[in-house]
């Protein structure tokens, strides 16, 4: 099964210094059919104007992916942790038993990132926050497991979540395929570009959802990076 759900359908709210969407059900959007997909709980399409941002607060029981369509976002936490993740990278802060950050656009132009939670393997556990830049370079037609809770993910930013989140970039026409074992499921969405996935047609940000289907096979239609997530 191949679901797209187009960018025009998500959630939206708008506060002046941020722009938003959402794939799943998430504050004052609620749709009982989009509550989530397998332990994806949150994607959310975020636009944040130049020097504003989301001031500190809690979370916790969570693990949080960001990554960085555009611009940078600059990260801080009361365990003492600072970071700048620019566009490309992404972020993971495992919120365990609680933290409190900050995600601010100190730049002068305009940011935009997907936020991601997951749902962990277990609560409680120590908070912590990591980034990592990735090369861009060489990536190209290649994927590269940006996040991951397996151990053999070995250069990927750990999660406490039985998941990967993964990123590609495609050249126009060229294609690849992400492989899903017995009971899993996969949500991607083109953070720049568009794509056919399957026989299904997809536009930047629109959301696909996949699940019983063991090959997903994507071709690029213009020059494209994509997102997915891959979880239980």
């Amino acid at each position: 099964m191949i679901e797209v759900r187009p960018f025009a359908s998500l959630g939206a709210a708008s506060y002046g210094w941020l722009n938003t969407h959402h794939h799943f059900s998430f504050a004052n959007y609620y749709d009982p059919a989009r509550m989530g997909w397998g332990r994806l709980r949150v994607w959310n399409d975020d636009e944040i104007a130049a020097r504003t941002g989301f001031p500190q607060h809690p979370h916790r029981d969570m693990e949080i992916i960001t990554y960085v369509r555009q611009g940078a976002i600059t990260h801080k936490d009361n365990l003492g942790n600072e970071g700048r993740t620019m566009a490309g990278d992404v972020q993971v802060m495992s919120a365990g038993r609680g933290i409190a950050h900050s995600e601010f656009n100190v730049e002068d132009e305009e940011t935009r990132i997907f936020q991601i939670w997951i749902e962990p393997n277990k609560k409680g556990g120590d908070p912590r926050w990591g980034s990592k830049p990735f090369p861009k370079d060489d990536r190209t037609g290649l994927w590269t497991v940006l996040a991951s809770g397996s151990e053999n993910d070995k250069d990927a930013l750990m999660i406490r979540a039985d998941a990967q989140v993964a990123g590609i970039s495609l050249k126009a026409n060229e294609t690849t395929s992400w492989t899903l074992r017995d009971g899993r499921k996969a949500y991607l969405v083109a953070a720049t570009g568009s794509m056919m996935v399957g026989d299904k047609f997809a536009n930047e940000r629109d959301g696909v959802a996949v699940e019983l289907i063991k090959d997903i096979d994507i071709k690029a239609l213009e020059d494209t990076r994509i997102v997915l997530v891959d979880t239980v």
